[in-house]
């Protein structure tokens, strides 16, 4: 005889409670979001996804309200720094800062429906709206099917205004369009135009609204309460079991710190000339293995903690002296990498790879002085503030504009040395536009030529161009590229740098 099994207890804590039915204003919100999808996001990424996320983040408001939930402060602040990471696709060109803040809002918008404290919810919870996917679209067929029966005579009114709104719209919409080229300008900017061969991609943009809206109608109706999933604290270690390998690791982290402060005084080109290293070598070498002693401290520190000794107050005076020194000391390990990538930048430029292991390194840290500063006033708010200064982070990156500033500090690099590696600056965004304008021609013509090719190419409209990308179609309008040698002629660089 077969016994069903029951679940795990956590599991049994952490599961939602069953949804209400689904509100008409929350269906009419999740059907906008896809309408908006499918008519807006097929040209591009720029305003139109903060478009598509007003009726998708009001159908979640409708589903919480409904279910009794109110705002809080958090909620909120993880709901501003959403909305802000989704200007960031308007203002660059450049694909990466707008993947990062896409995938960072996405991230924020699941801790709004969840609303995390602990780790387990701020981890899981950020990434918790992929489990309401099934759910949701399941939730919405149960919500169609009961309002649809033995409500057909309120639906049937709805659905023929709307239908004659609509042809009544088409029809003389066309009409005035082919009666004056003004207002058909007008409608075209406002009207995306859709083909035909558009169409499969036209409608996967529309259930992919329609099932994320759903999912975060869903999640918000009845979320899983990561908050309650017990991570239980590891078995505490006596003190000289405990302290003695760390104690070992801050001598090992102190002796690395008085040679970078004898090297920084001392000079870099002693220590060159007796290694024989060049500075590529020496700054590419130590920075990666830098990186990762930053990232394996945290795990330490992470691992130490959970084994740590808890037997009164001088055991936490004894966890703090021996961490807090670990943090200060990585600190300066952090300090030590940052100055290798400026050695390397200064002699063999900047780029994209460069430009983004170096915010990752400030990041971790900015997390180093938290955990400090958790270690002197509790850890309850870390989990929050740690997500908080990732999504600052990403934030920053991409306001800062990136390419922006890689073809910012190669242009100063030319000026000064005459070094340029105009392959790799023709590789950049439109985001470059302004600052590789700098450049003298020939050299200007041929590190912006497949830039403006592009963009001459790309027509988007409004909602769908990014504030990069105007900027540099109006310099390239305002000031044409010429060229008085082809650049072959140049004896381009043709060394390639992977990192």
């Amino acid at each position: 005889m077969y016994v069903k099994s029951e679940p795990p207890q956590w599991l049994t804590d952490i599961r939602a409670a069953p949804p209400a039915a689904i509100r008409p204003a929350t269906l009419w919100s999740v059907l906008a979001t896809a309408v908006l999808s499918a008519l807006l996001l097929g040209e591009g990424l720029g305003l139109n996804l903060l478009f598509v996320a007003v009726p998708a983040a009001l159908a979640a408001y409708f589903a919480a309200r409904a279910a009794g939930r109110r705002p809080r402060p958090w909620t909120l602040a993880w709901a501003l720094g959403g909305l802000a990471l989704l200007v960031v696709p308007a203002l660059r060109d450049a694909g990466w800062p707008t993947f990062l803040a896409v995938v960072s809002a996405l991230a924020l918008g699941s801790l709004v429906l969840h609303g995390g404290r602990t780790w387990p919810g701020v981890l899981m919870g950020s990434v918790g709206l992929l489990g309401s996917v099934g759910s949701g679209m399941a939730w919405a067929w149960r919500g169609l099917r009961e309002r649809a029966h033995g409500s057909r005579d309120r639906w049937g009114p709805v659905v023929r205004t709307t239908a004659v709104a609509v042809l009544l719209l088409v029809v003389f919409g066309a009409l005035f369009a082919g009666a004056d080229a003004a207002f058909a300008d007008l409608l075209g900017g406002f009207v995306p135009e859709v083909s035909v061969a558009d169409g499969p991609w036209r409608f996967f943009l529309f259930l992919l609204g329609l099932i994320g809206a759903l999912a975060a109608a869903r999640t918000a109706a009845a979320p899983v309460r990561w908050d309650r999933l017990k991570v239980r604290r590891g078995r505490a270690r006596g003190r000289t079991e405990w302290a003695l390998p760390l104690i070992v690791l801050d001598l090992l982290f102190a002796a690395f710190n008085a040679v970078q402060l004898a090297v920084l005084f001392g000079g870099y080109d002693k220590v060159l000339r007796e290694t024989g290293l060049t500075y590529s070598e020496y700054a590419r070498q130590g920075f990666w293995q830098l990186l990762w002693a930053t990232l394996l401290t945290l795990l330490v520190i992470a691992l130490a903690l959970r084994r740590s000794p808890r037997d009164g107050a001088r055991d936490r005076v004894l966890v703090r002296a021996v961490l807090g020194s670990l943090c200060a000391l990585t600190l300066i390990v952090v300090a030590s990498a940052l100055r290798r990538m400026d050695l390397y930048v200064e002699a063999y430029g900047l780029t994209r790879l460069r430009i983004s292991v170096t915010a990752m390194e400030l990041w971790l840290g900015l997390v180093i002085v938290l955990i400090m500063a958790a270690g002197v006033w509790g850890a309850r708010w870390l989990p929050r503030a740690v997500g908080a200064s990732a999504a600052a982070a990403v934030l920053a990156f991409g306001l800062v504009s990136p390419d922006g500033l890689v073809a910012e500090q190669n242009v100063e690099r030319f000026r000064s040395s005459g070094k340029i590696d105009l392959n790799y600056l023709q590789e950049l965004s439109a985001d470059a536009v302004p600052a590789l304008y700098e450049l003298p021609e020939p050299y200007r013509f041929c590190a912006l030529r497949g830039t403006a090719e592009r963009l001459e190419e790309d027509k988007e409209p409004w909602y769908a161009a990014s504030l990069g990308e105007a900027r540099a179609r109006e310099l390239l309008r305002e000031r044409p590229l010429t060229a008085s040698v082809g650049c072959a002629e140049l004896g381009l660089d043709e060394e390639r740098y992977l990192f």
